[in-house]
């Protein structure tokens, strides 16, 4: 529970509230954000009362464009050098197919995070202008590349920097730069993000070859950077997301189209929250996890089956991120229960072996909101080249208000191999056996920065309004004030004197909740919890923190509520419900005789035992489906993922739990191919060809989306015909017509990096602590077996 920040009062010239009209509330909301008269008000809430400032007012703009119209006009090569996240992804597609439209011979490249890391890497450069090209046009970055414009100057090769970041003591000698950190704080293109600055080159690219309408088919993109970049929404920022938004929601990108329809969105009600928590996500699992130069593929596709198979792929990488992210936040809490005087000091600075690199900065933040300080994750060398000295601990920074992390950081330069980022992160690379000094000296900097007034979250609450004044129309005037996010956040409303009816758990991996409230007048409302799973609920009254938005879940517009944060009402105590049954865990996993144990545990009875796979032949037990409630269970095989070992411990609900953790059977592509054959067989010989996806899941000892992924295999080859799928879980299939030639090389890459995902979560489970698995209360109780 945080502190609660009490709505402050503000006069509202009675201009403003009759320029506004609708609810109070608005005319108020605007006021406190500092707009007092009606013409800055209709500019604020309506992109049409908007005057944008022209492209030229960002620095070395024309200089920029000019010498991009010469490269056209003499057919000289463009290479635009972008990054990998999405403001990067869209900033590099935004000026490839500009450039490309206008006759331009260009070609781009986006670094590999595995492999280059953030900005311009020299022996990729050496090898791009080694190849021709003659012009670098770099978007996202190169603010900090010295090195590299120094080495391309030297061989006759003009560079182009059009970036966003924090500017360096000294900028790099390019032919020019268009950084908007380079214009006065108030100006209105000051917070553009790195799509911003691609997008204003655009449009004055347009401008001069007399097309200046052809570069708002580019503002879907820009919406996408913008939100996902987590830009300031101030001046032509907001602007321009406005105006993106609604393109984005008529985008005629058949990837984005595609994504749309897998991800279950509504294009029509398209918000910029759909960007920040569903296409946002997918687009940075490419950049984090995979090589981001496909996105400008997957942006640009005309061709409706190339777009549906770069869906899947990123499908698939936004899922093993979701993954990683769990197993290395486990890891972290693993460590800091073994080392508890890590949390002492004042910067959170941790490191692991194997905690993927594109991963740990979203671990980082989270962890800044659990503990509230500044907090630094390193992934560690293999231990091989960490022994040669031959690679570096790179690490992700994220800042609490109060604190320049990246000035925290530079203050000890001396100690890091390289740095950069912006107030509220950072990247950083360090050699290994650094990082202890380094924790000690950053946390020195980061207790003077902070000074005695440590960061502690402080709610604002903007409005109290009562349960029975929540209707769409009252969410719909509110939603005049969005696009929301830094700068423009969203409300934060609040009701006093509620009680709890009723709470259930929903989710794929039932980790929300679902509560329903009421307050004295017998009003009820719907709230959701994002991840409050397993929180304690509040009994008694107690007033209630949410925001409130339109939702269109399943193509029906409602109110959705979101649960913020709860305290008791006032003269009301806090009272929290009875903490879960205590736990006891017998890790059985290096057990030197485990069916031998197995057979011991059965004979006691009230055991289920859960196996899957080759098992099932082998040992009497249960698969995922017909897991009884039971007081221990047996976890023989080793789950294909953590949803499934979640929603066996939710049906079982046991009190002791044994975990053995045995491989299932082989897990390769093809050994996956010719069960799920044999199972598909059967069903069409003895149940008609009804399947449900469950039932094969369990059966082959995977996920569901590995078994969608081989049926799609299957009716691609011609094994089979898919003739219903409602999308759920049941199917009707039928005999294939033959061998089909079609090219499935893409489906059987899916099927692997599903099977790898699998794989990786069962070492996993092998070895990551019974606690992190199981995630368990405080109070249970781990043993290991003799």
């Amino acid at each position: 529970m945080r502190a609660w920040s009490e709505p402050p009062e503000v006069t509202v010239p009675d201009a403003l509230r009759a320029a506004v009209g609708g609810r109070p509330l608005v005319a108020e909301m605007l006021a406190r954000r500092g707009i007092s008269d009606g013409a800055t008000a209709h500019a604020f809430l309506d992109p049409d009362h908007y005057t944008p400032a022209p492209p030229t007012e960002l620095p070395d703009l024309e200089r920029a464009a000019e010498r991009l119209e010469r490269a056209i006009r003499e057919r000289e090569p463009i290479c635009v050098w972008g990054d990998f996240d999405v403001d990067g992804q869209t900033a590099t597609t935004v000026l490839v197919a500009t450039l490309r439209d206008l006759g331009a011979a260009v070609t781009y490249h986006i670094p590999v995070r595995e492999t280059e890391s953030h900005g311009v890497n020299l022996p990729v450069l050496q090898r791009i202008i080694a190849a021709g090209a003659r012009l670098i046009l770099t978007c996202d970055t190169g603010i900090a590349a010295h090195a590299a414009v120094d080495y391309a100057r030297d061989r006759g090769v003009d560079v182009i920097v059009t970036d966003h970041h924090d500017l360096p003591p000294e900028l790099p000698a390019a032919y020019a730069i268009v950084n908007p950190k380079l214009l006065p704080e108030s100006h209105p293109l000051r917070e553009l993000p790195g799509v911003g600055c691609a997008y204003k080159l655009a449009e004055a690219l347009y401008d001069r070859a007399s097309r200046p309408d052809d570069v708002a088919r580019h503002l879907d993109l820009v919406a996408l950077g913008i939100v996902a970049d987590v830009a300031v929404q101030t001046g032509d920022t907001r602007y321009l997301l406005q105006r993106g938004l609604a393109v984005l929601r008529q985008t005629e990108r058949l990837g984005l189209r595609v994504l749309m329809e897998t991800a279950g969105l509504n294009p029509a009600w398209l918000s910029e929250e759909h960007i920040g928590f569903v296409l946002g996500p997918r687009l940075n699992a490419l950049g984090r996890l995979a090589d981001a130069n496909t996105a400008v593929e997957f942006l640009t596709t005309t061709d409706l089956a190339r777009a549906r198979i770069l869906t899947i792929e990123l499908e698939g990488l936004n899922a093993r991120r979701k993954l990683l992210c769990d197993q290395v936040e486990a890891a972290v809490e693993a460590q800091l229960r073994r080392e508890p005087a890590l949390l002492d000091h004042a910067a959170l600075v941790l490191s692991g072996v194997g905690w993927p690199a594109g991963v740990i900065g979203i671990v980082a933040s989270r962890l800044v909101e659990r503990y509230g300080k500044p907090t630094i994750l390193f992934a560690e060398p293999s231990p091989h080249a960490a022994a040669e000295g031959t690679a570096l601990a790179r690490g992700s920074a994220r800042s609490v208000a109060g604190c320049n992390i990246t000035a925290a950081i530079a203050a000890h330069a001396d100690m890091l191999a390289g740095f950069g980022g912006h107030p509220m992160a950072a990247g950083l690379s360090i050699a290994l056996e650094r990082i202890p000094e380094f924790r000690r000296g950053l946390s020195r900097t980061v207790a003077a920065l902070l000074g005695e007034a440590r960061w502690e979250p402080v709610l604002k609450v903007d409005t109290y309004l009562a349960l029975g004044d929540l209707t769409l129309e009252l969410v719909d005037d509110l939603g005049r004030l969005a696009p929301f996010g830094p700068g423009n956040p969203p409300l934060t409303l609040a009701s006093r004197a509620l009680r709890l009816e009723n709470h259930r758990s929903v989710g794929r991996n039932d980790e929300h909740r679902l509560l329903v409230v009421a307050d004295a007048e017998g009003v009820a409302q719907r709230v959701i919890w994002w991840d409050g799973a397993g929180q304690p609920l509040p009994e008694g009254t107690f007033d209630l923190a949410y925001i409130v938005r339109a939702s269109d879940y399943r193509g029906e517009r409602d109110i959705q509520v979101e649960w913020v944060d709860a305290r008791p009402s006032a003269g009301e105590p806090v009272v929290q419900l009875a903490p879960q049954a205590e736990i006891e865990v017998i890790d059985c996993r290096r057990a030197a005789n485990p069916r031998a144990m197995l057979a011991d545990l059965v004979s006691e009875g009230a055991v289920a035992v859960w196996r899957e796979g080759e098992a099932t032949a082998e040992i009497t037990g249960y698969d995922r489906r017909d897991l009884p409630c039971a007081e221990t269970l047996v976890i023989w095989t080793a789950p294909p993922g953590p949803t499934e070992l979640r929603a066996a411990l939710a049906q079982v609900a046991p009190t002791r739990v044994y975990l053995f953790g045995l491989e299932p059977g082989p897990s390769s592509p093809d050994a996956h191919l010719r069960r799920l054959a044999g199972l598909v067989k059967y069903a069409l010989t003895a149940r008609g060809g009804r399947v449900h996806i469950s039932d094969l899941a369990a059966a082959a000892a995977q996920r569901a989306e590995t078994i969608r992924a081989g049926l799609a295999w299957l009716a691609a080859r011609g094994h089979i015909r898919i003739v219903s799928d409602t999308a759920g879980d049941e199917l009707l299939l039928a005999p294939g017509e033959g061998l089909d030639t079609a090219d499935v090389s893409p489906i059987g890459a899916r099927i692997k990096a599903l099977l790898d995902e699998t794989a990786a979560y069962r070492a996993y489970f092998r070895e990551a602590s019974a606690a992190a698995l199981i995630r368990l209360p405080k109070q249970a109780r781990v043993a290991a077996a003799r």
